[in-house]
């Protein structure tokens, strides 16, 4: 009888002080009550379960609940059990009563995200009903490092029929997003005796700073209109590269360069690490299929969830020569550190063809995102010229020299959310000054975006 009364109720973690037990009790109570630890409406363990809990009399619980509700910290109703009572509660000394609310922007058409309003969440609850209820319970133990195989057969499916990777499931290692993959990579790299991971003029800054604090130094090779050049390849033993869809510049790195990136990887032994950050989505040309597609052995293929689903999802993937993936999976400690529910979800969202779905109806509504920010800026700012409008989620919008700075401003002032070119561009790289802006329009739902537009284009030149 002991055992079912006493797993009643909520847990409770209170330390009796003092003299006397209820006085302790009672005083311990009414300063997790003040200082907010108890919020109002908490329902409290029952005398009895807390007696239990803490190994003392029932009744002095009683008599200490008792006293709490006379002097109005708690409520006691038939029926409702006992309760912090509904009152302000001052805040501890030094702290303010009012958290600062972060401002948000009106309108926030940065790139790298995409429509979070669109994410298919009924279809993604149907595969999550249906793949837990096909797992076998021993899914939900720590796992391969590597992840679940569920997932990791999917992904050398999908990625092989949609991307033209050649993948096998045993050299894929599911990851906590494409930092957390960098991040391994870069560890790999570094044990192995790299020092020089040569990176474009143009991308995140946040790439650099992981690889740096893997220990390796970054070089930005030139740029050009035929995308990156990779003749500045010598002192590498790897490179990061965007050869799909540049980021932010948006072009693909011409054939001729996919070759000579190749060549110059199986000639000295350097490895390619491929961001296929935004692969799926292509509008005015044919899709430009993976470089790993060209040398397995010599290219890390990286993908990742994060535009095509959502990045709270925290999935991504990497392709590894044979005996890297070894390496990948121990750089992550020996266990998935990977959620277990969410890489299943995903498996089976790829193999009903539900993914595969998702995708084809958002590339059309960013396509017509796209379509009508180009018609915009040619009718209302004709100073701008849209540029590397061909696939992603996000356009350089090319401005009159001189301007960038300015415009960032006044979108600032106005409250849309807008990036220069600058913020990308390396400070070690030796390309001109272009003034441009990165318009992502992957983040505005759909009912926001004309004003998104208007917001655009009353800041641009012209």
């Amino acid at each position: 009888m002991a055992e079912s009364w006493a797993t009643l109720g909520i847990d409770l973690l209170v330390e009796p002080t003092g003299p006397g037990l209820r006085r302790g009790l009672t005083d311990a109570l009414r300063e997790a009550v003040r200082s907010g630890r108890l919020a109002p409406g908490t329902r409290l363990p029952s005398s009895r379960a807390l007696a239990a809990d803490l190994g003392i009399a029932r009744n002095t619980v009683a008599d200490a609940y008792a006293d709490l509700v006379a002097e109005g910290w708690l409520t006691a109703r038939q029926g409702s059990g006992t309760r912090v009572a509904e009152r302000r509660v001052v805040p501890p000394s030094g702290t303010s009563p009012h958290p600062r609310a972060l401002s948000r922007p009106a309108y926030d058409l940065r790139p790298g995200s995409p429509d979070l309003a669109s994410f298919p969440r009924a279809e993604w609850l149907k595969a999550a009903r249906r793949a837990l209820t096909a797992a076998p319970y021993q899914a939900l133990d720590y796992g391969d490092p590597r992840g679940r195989p569920e997932l990791r057969a999917a992904l050398a499916g999908y990625l092989s029929r949609a991307r033209g990777v050649r993948a096998d499931p045993e050299r894929i290692v599911v990851c906590a997003g494409f930092a957390h993959g960098l991040k391994l990579l870069g560890t790999v790299l570094r044990a192995r005796g790299a020092r020089t991971v040569a990176v474009e003029s143009y991308g995140l800054d946040v790439h650099g700073r992981i690889l740096a604090a893997c220990g390796l130094r970054t070089t930005p090779l030139p740029f050009d209109r035929l995308g990156t050049d990779p003749g500045g390849l010598a002192a590498a033993e790897a490179v990061l590269l965007t050869p799909a869809h540049q980021f932010p510049m948006g072009v693909p790195l011409h054939r001729d360069r996919r070759t000579a990136v190749v060549d110059w990887a199986r000639r000295t032994g350097g490895l390619v690490l491929e961001d296929d950050y935004d692969g799926e989505f292509r509008y005015d040309r044919q899709p430009v299929g993976a470089l790993q597609g060209l040398d397995p052995d010599r290219v890390v293929y990286l993908g990742t969830a994060s535009k095509s689903l959502a990045p709270g999802l925290r999935l991504a993937w990497m392709v590894l020569p044979p005996g890297l993936a070894e390496e990948a999976a121990a750089a992550k400690g020996g266990v998935d550190t990977c959620g277990v529910l969410d890489q299943l979800t995903l498996a089976e969202f790829l193999t009903s063809g539900a993914y595969d779905r998702h995708v084809r109806a958002t590339r059309l509504r960013y396509r017509r995102r796209r379509d009508a920010l180009v018609a915009a800026v040619a009718a209302r700012a004709p100073e701008a010229r849209v540029t590397g409008i061909a696939a992603g989620l996000h356009v350089l919008l090319r401005l009159p020299p001189g301007t960038e700075q300015s415009v960032v401003q006044a979108a600032h002032w106005r409250g849309l959310a807008l990036h220069g070119l600058a913020r990308y561009s390396n400070p070690d790289a030796s390309a001109e000054p272009v003034d441009a802006l990165v318009v992502g329009y992957g983040t505005p739902p759909d009912h926001a975006w004309s004003g998104a537009l208007d917001a655009l284009c009353a800041v641009l030149p012209g």
